[in-house]
């Protein structure tokens, strides 16, 4: 589906079958000189085919044509090597761009994602399962981006439109949106959606990233926004409304692992397990693995919160840590 929003500026919504997300919308800026895309979906059939349908309808010539990934996810960023063509440039946050330089052994066991998910009880049969159907393994680009880092305040002007960056970590540690003050909209990423909650993952004990999506919900709320964009499902026209609804989603979130670890201690995966989801299945062990994964990912998020306010505690036993509600 290819959608006007202002003269200059479409919607193309991607497909993401068997995905809980359903679909991804790019975001489009045509001009006489110049385009833009911002976010290409996944590295799948369906999203090119979709993408580039969608390009051509409204006469987009690669050629011409630059991208930004709000963040390094592969629903954000997995068609950028596809679509790049000689001379353009592609631009992600620089934090997010250096997280995704090199070589990395995020997909491994031993890996850092694989070593903490051992440390939160992550069944040690499922880790591999987990990690080899993770998206960004199966659908991220396949060949490595020169990305160009886009810090806090930088501008790209666009045809008609002049794009601010605005560094909103949390969602990832490098997550950008881009605001453009005069027509009063902002792109949102995955840092603000409309109909689904953005998903937080820590996977690092040096990570808060739900303190940092609370901050950065407050810098948003500072902006005049008409119109959010949101990488995901509905547009949004009351922002400051939809940022309450998160912050009071997060408290609730909060208050409910507190609960949970009242009485006795429990690791993250078990946890996860006794959270309340959104996801039609029996049992926690019926849960889809890569729900179960990133529902544990959110578990810690919510876990370090409160580990680092002085609410909960850690204690390791074995290879498994486990926490308990402060008294």
């Amino acid at each position: 589906m290819v959608e006007k929003i202002l003269p200059g500026l479409y919607r193309i919504v991607l497909p993401l079958s068997g995905n809980p997300l359903r679909e991804i919308n790019s975001f489009v800026f045509t001009s006489a000189d110049r385009n833009l895309i911002v976010d290409t979906g996944m590295n799948r059939d369906e999203c090119r085919e979709a993408i580039e349908s969608g390009l051509d309808s409204i006469g987009v010539d690669l050629e011409q044509t630059d991208i930004i990934a709000t963040h390094y996810h592969a629903d954000h960023q997995g068609l950028v090597a596809t679509l790049l063509r000689k001379g353009s440039r592609a631009f992600m946050g620089e934090f997010d761009a250096a997280a995704i330089s090199g070589d990395h052994d995020y997909w491994t066991e031993s890996g850092p994602m694989g070593r903490l998910a051992i440390r939160a009880g992550f069944p040690s049969d499922a880790l591999r399962a987990s990690l080899e159907n993770h998206p960004g393994f199966k659908d991220g680009p396949k060949v490595s981006v020169d990305y160009v880092g886009l810090k806090d305040g930088d501008t790209i002007a666009i045809g008609d439109f002049n794009l601010t960056v605005i560094t909103t970590p949390g969602h990832t540690d490098g997550h950008i949106c881009l605001y453009e003050p005069a027509a009063k909209f902002l792109i949102s990423g995955d840092h603000i959606l409309g109909d689904i909650t953005p998903n937080l993952q820590a996977w690092g004990y040096d990570e808060d990233p739900l303190a940092d999506f609370l901050a950065s919900l407050e810098r948003t709320r500072q902006l005049d926004i008409d119109l959010c964009l949101p990488g995901h499902r509905s547009l949004i026209e009351n922002c400051e409304e939809r940022i309450d609804e998160l912050i009071e989603h997060h408290r609730v979130r909060a208050d409910e692992v507190l609960s949970i670890l009242r009485d006795g201690s429990l690791n993250a995966y078990d946890t996860a397990g006794r959270m309340s989801w959104d996801i039609r299945a029996r049992s926690w062990d019926d849960f889809p693995i890569m729900q179960r994964w990133f529902a544990t990912g959110e578990a810690i998020a919510h876990i370090r919160y409160l580990e680092n306010r002085g609410l909960i505690e850690r204690s390791l036993e074995g290879e498994v840590d486990l926490y308990t509600k402060r008294n």
